[in-house]
This record gives C-alpha cells, sequence and structure tokens, in this order.
C-alpha cells in the first residue's frame, strides 16, 4: 500500500521546536518532490514547504520563513519540518505529501495542492502556553 506515515506532533509551548517526520511506504521518495501542509480547525489546507527531488532544493511559506527547515534523507525513505520559534498561529494538523516538482513564485513556495498525492493521515501540532 502506497502511503505517508507523519509523525513527530506534539503540544508545544511559543518559541518551542519539533520536528516531524513523514516517512513513505509502499514506493520510494527518491523521484519525487515531497510537500508539507498545514490544516487548522474552520480553515483551508495550507501549504508550508517542498523539497525537490533532484537537487534537494527548498522553498517556504513566507510566515514560515527562517523558522522552518526541509530536508530529506532517502536512505530512510523520509522527510523532515524542523520546526523552530513555534508560534500559536502554526496550531494544526501536517500532513505531507508527494508530488513531480515543486512550485514557487521568486523564492517562496506557491502550492498547487491539487499536484499532490499519497496524503498521510497527519500528525497534530498544538502551540499553546
Amino acid at each position: 500500500q502506497v502511503q505517508f506515515v507523519e509523525s513527530g506532533g506534539g503540544l508545544v509551548q511559543p518559541g518551542g521546536s519539533l520536528r516531524l517526520s513523514c516517512a513513505a511506504s509502499g514506493f520510494t521518495l527518491d523521484d519525487y518532490a515531497i510537500g508539507w501542509f498545514r490544516q487548522a480547525p474552520g480553515k483551508e489546507r495550507e501549504g508550508v514547504s517542498c523539497i525537490d527531488s533532484s537537487h534537494g532544493s527548498t522553498y517556504y511559506i513566507d510566515s514560515v520563513k527562517g523558522r522552518f527547515t526541509i530536508s530529506r534523507n532517502n536512505a530512510k525513505n523520509t522527510v523532515y519540518l524542523q520546526m523552530n520559534n513555534l508560534k500559536p498561529e502554526d496550531t494544526a494538523a501536517y500532513y505531507c505529501a508527494a508530488t513531480s516538482h515543486c512550485t514557487f513564485f521568486g523564492s517562496t513556495y506557491y502550492p498547487l495542492t491539487y499536484k499532490y498525492n499519497y496524503w498521510g493521515q497527519g500528525t497534530q501540532v498544538t502551540v499553546s502556553s
């Protein structure tokens, strides 16, 4: 079965850090760009970051630039999202998914959600004091 499994979420205080993992099963990540998305209650799903397959280029939305870092370990078939200096507005369920290549405008991630496949079940991140 082709799927992603996200993990690493939890409850953290503002200013804290978490590292999310996105493990693929049933296929290899090597040929795919991987995006991280999030969805807060009552809001639309929002693309957060993307990492390309070929050169490992990374892209972020403006609100997480300088705080989040996406990386991949193809040997482990896993993509990570290191989140630092977390804010209450980062609270959401976080998901990963695969696509052919990252889309961007300038240096900013410009996600086209409909181009992504193999969505996982998500991991909850709650930032609260």
